[in-house]
């Protein structure tokens, strides 16, 4: 447990911004807890065994009382089907079957296990098995799936019958609940209403009666792999289950007596006095409270404390061009944020080699903790995305979000609820102090989004590429001009990759544009459609853009088992009545890297850059001059130029044109969308059959850039300049001029010379397929110490003074030409 402590005081400490916390005490682990392992380690399988029957007997009691409520929910369904046939019916079968949709299913497959868990229990031995049951239970979830599919329509029914029926609001009323076999009680009277929500709750309490019995049964107990599968099987059906109707036990009861729910809850970056903080913030039904974990002493319980809240009665968002100007806010330089993702992609890569290694596990502990701080630094600093919160009585908030998917589920949420009818009100000091208690108990996000708090046993994500083709979109109401946008996660936070070309004045919009998305560890792929606004006044004050309006946006999981590798796979995701039709694969990372040579040497992808030159007498391959020429014309101003996506089959296009040597490859290019054309040119430096810095000089550039003395770094980076073929050479310093006139435009396209050496230098560096043997060999080598110094090679070239060519071959008398 010791870990456990100093990571959550670790923890503490970082996110204590006032002053210094002292180490706090260990949460209470959620759902996956990381420490599971640690713990099971530590109880001597005596002990583990004994408390295994005490979770267990606590299980039955829950289990029995949740059979009579399904009971009591049962009995007047009978007399109710009875009466629909007659002529003076209290519901008719159709509201009978609606109300009481699955009840009876969900009833049998409780008594059969009740049944089949009960004497085990009670002649308890050490040797007993019950896993089976459990995962026997899991996998009739789809029951539960059905039941909560039809939930509101069901409450809604029964209240739409109490209200024209007062027969049947008499016994939705006062249902009667058996009690418990030793119990006095013989009954309770419980709402129909009440005995409704049982069954959502129930899943929820299986789930962490799972997680208890997996914590207190050996890893070499024939129970452990069953219980730990239902446990996965019920953690993805409550991850699935839709959270509108699950309120997670989360019900609160102010001073008042009245209810309040916790809706959502989660991590947000807060612009507060111009630096930024991490927040948890919790909607509650009726209220907007944002809070931070207290400093605790050693011992204590964690709490937080409650930073402002803000009535959702008292709530506003001020319209983007009525809002008053943001505060500056400071922006990390994109080169900064990717220095840092290589730093922790390294560290990530030590920690993998001291565990295979089976190194000390203080060594991999104190990389983790170097890990958290560097995550925790790139999930504070990457956010940039303004979303503004007004208490119409006063004060503003800003919070800043790395993604418009949260931003608008945030805003959706508390939009929801406001449409309810909400009173204003102060909360005393007693009230808040009670309501900022309980976030700690009923707050759903429990870690920090950062991968040094996942499980080793957690899912690394997917590196690679993800191909997709967003196909068509159906289900608008109205003509309108449409787009849409992809995101993936990558180190703890999303960020959007691609973005199809604007549909405009349709309702039904035919894209069928494919895009390649690099994954960094992702899990999730997130697709939005926006409604294009071309109206100058709604112009964002926070961030000077005009704002378009989200019409839908759905999420993918990309479960690494379950994306198709080779074939296309066709899929529809629905978002607010619209559905978009997507097709993906993915493209693993060694597999995407290989350079191989095209087999017909007539075109010029894939062929050696000497023989292109040769066939076209010319110093630089007409590809690169025409790709660089149509992006100085028209493309230097594009944001993200390079970084961002092209369609892949207008990229195609442009390749096969280019081999055919087609006559109209000026008018296709000044017709094709501008990052297709650089997605072309980058195409063709990665298809090389050797990188352009070619591989026989590729190590002594990897030993030049690590040279600390200046003057001998120059010495040796312009001496492997000069030993780089003619053709290799030319074409490299014609693209070195062309990336240094990109990066002036920083300040409109976003492309800083560390950006553009980022994107490049893997591309015109990493060596073919035979160098590169056994270089790959975890999947965060993606920033491997290769990859950063592939990246500073080409970055050293950028930032020198200009170096021309008859300079550099003038000098060569004076150096010997080997390397």
């Amino acid at each position: 447990m010791e870990e456990e402590e100093e990571a959550i005081g670790y923890l503490d400490k970082i996110l204590e911004d006032e002053e210094d916390s002292e180490p706090g005490t260990p949460t209470s682990p959620g759902l996956g807890s990381p420490f599971l392992a640690s713990e099971k380690g530590e109880r001597d399988a005596g002990k583990g065994l004994e408390m295994r029957k005490l979770v267990l007997s606590g299980f039955l009691a829950s289990e029995e009382i949740y059979i009579n409520q399904l009971e009591a929910l049962l009995l007047p369904m009978k007399p109710l089907k009875a009466t629909a046939t007659t002529s003076q019916p209290v519901l008719t079968i159709q509201q009978i079957e609606t109300i009481f949709y699955k009840i009876q299913d969900i009833y049998e497959i409780h008594k059969e296990f009740y049944d089949s868990l009960c004497p085990k229990v009670q002649q308890w031995d050490s040797k007993v098995t019950l896993g089976h049951l459990f995962q026997k239970l899991a996998s009739q979830l789809g029951v539960y799936k059905a039941f909560v599919d039809n939930y509101k329509v069901a409450l809604e029914t029964a209240e739409k019958c109490s209200q024209s029926n007062n027969q049947f609001q008499k016994i939705s009323e006062e249902l009667k609940v058996k009690g418990p076999k030793d119990s006095k009680e013989n009954h309770t009277s419980v709402t129909m209403e009440a005995l409704l929500y049982k069954p959502i709750d129930r899943v929820t309490r299986s789930t962490l009666v799972l997680h208890d019995l997996l914590k207190h049964t050996p890893a070499d107990h024939p129970d452990y792999p069953l219980l730990q599968d239902a446990l996965r099987i019920s953690q993805n059906f409550l991850s699935s289950i839709n959270e509108d109707i699950d309120p997670r036990r989360t019900a609160v009861t102010t001073p008042k007596g009245e209810t309040r729910q916790l809706v959502k809850d989660g991590f947000l970056v807060e612009l507060s006095e111009g630096s930024r903080k991490l927040r948890h913030v919790f909607l509650f039904t009726d209220v907007l409270l944002c809070a931070k974990l207290k400093k605790t002493a050693v011992g204590k319980h964690q709490q937080y404390d409650c930073k402002w809240y803000v009535p959702l009665a008292d709530l506003v968002f001020p319209a983007p061009e009525e809002s008053e100007p943001c505060p500056q806010v400071h922006t990390i330089p994109d080169h900064e944020l990717e220095d840092m993702k290589m730093k922790i992609s390294a560290i990530k890569s030590e920690v993998q080699k001291e565990k295979a290694g089976k190194g000390q596990s203080r060594a991999i502990e104190r990389l983790k903790k170097k890990m958290f701080e560097n995550e925790f630094w790139l999930l504070l600093n990457s956010p940039t995305i303004p979303f503004r919160i007004h208490n119409r009585n006063g004060k503003s908030y800003l919070f800043l979000l790395s993604s418009d998917y949260e931003r608008s589920e945030w805003r959706e949420a508390i939009q929801k609820l406001q449409k309810k009818d909400l009173q204003a009100f102060v909360l005393s000091s007693v009230e808040l102090q009670v309501l900022t208690g309980s976030c700690f108990k009923l707050r759903t996000v429990h870690n920090i989004p950062v991968t040094s708090n996942k499980d080793d046993d957690e899912s690394p994500g997917l590196y690679g590429f993800l191909h997709v083709i967003v196909h068509s979109a159906k289900g608008f109401k109205q003509s309108a001009n449409l787009y849409c946008t992809l995101e993936v996660d990558s180190f703890g936070y999303f960020v959007s990759k691609a973005k199809t070309r604007v549909f405009r004045d349709t309702t039904e919009p035919q894209w069928n544009e494919e895009f390649e998305i690099e994954l960094e560890g992702s899990q999730s792929l997130r697709i939005l459609c926006y409604e294009k606004c071309y109206d100058k006044t709604k112009l964002n004050k926070d961030n000077n853009e005009i704002v378009d309006k989200i019409m839908g946006k759905g999420q993918v999981q990309l479960d690494p088992q379950a994306v198709p590798t080779k074939n296309w796979h066709m899929d529809v995701i629905e978002m607010n009545g619209i559905k978009v039709e997507f097709s993906m694969k993915f493209t693993s990372r060694d597999m995407s890297l290989k350079r191989t040579p095209s087999k017909k040497q007539t075109g010029v992808f894939g062929v050696k850059i000497s023989v292109v030159t040769k066939r076209e007498r010319s110093k630089v391959p007409y590809i690169v001059r025409q790709c660089v020429e149509e992006v100085e014309k028209r493309g230097i101003e594009e944001v993200g130029i390079y970084r961002i996506s092209g369609v892949a089959t207008d990229i195609q296009a442009l390749k096969a044109a280019f081999d055919a040597n087609n006559k109209d490859i000026l008018v296709m290019l000044s017709d094709m969308d501008i990052n297709a054309i650089a997605g072309t040119l980058k195409l063709y430096f990665r298809e090389l059959p050797e990188p352009l810095l070619t591989d026989r000089l590729y190590p002594a550039f990897m030993e030049g850039i690590a040279l600390s003395d200046p003057a001998a770094k120059e010495n040796c980076m312009m001496h492997l300049l000069r030993s780089l073929p003619d053709p290799n050479l030319i074409t490299f310093l014609f693209l070195l001029e062309h990336l240094k006139r990109v990066a002036e435009k920083e300040p409109i396209n976003k492309m800083s010379l560390h950006n553009l050496a980022t994107v490049f230098g893997p591309t015109l560096l990493r060596p073919s397929e035979v160098e590169s043997k056994g270089h790959l060999t975890l999947a965060s080598d993606i920033w491997s110490h290769d990859v950063m110094a592939q990246v500073q090679v080409l970055l050293y070239y950028l930032q020198h003074p200009p170096i021309s060519f008859a300079e550099l071959k003038r000098n060569t008398l004076y150096f010997s030409t080997d390397v």
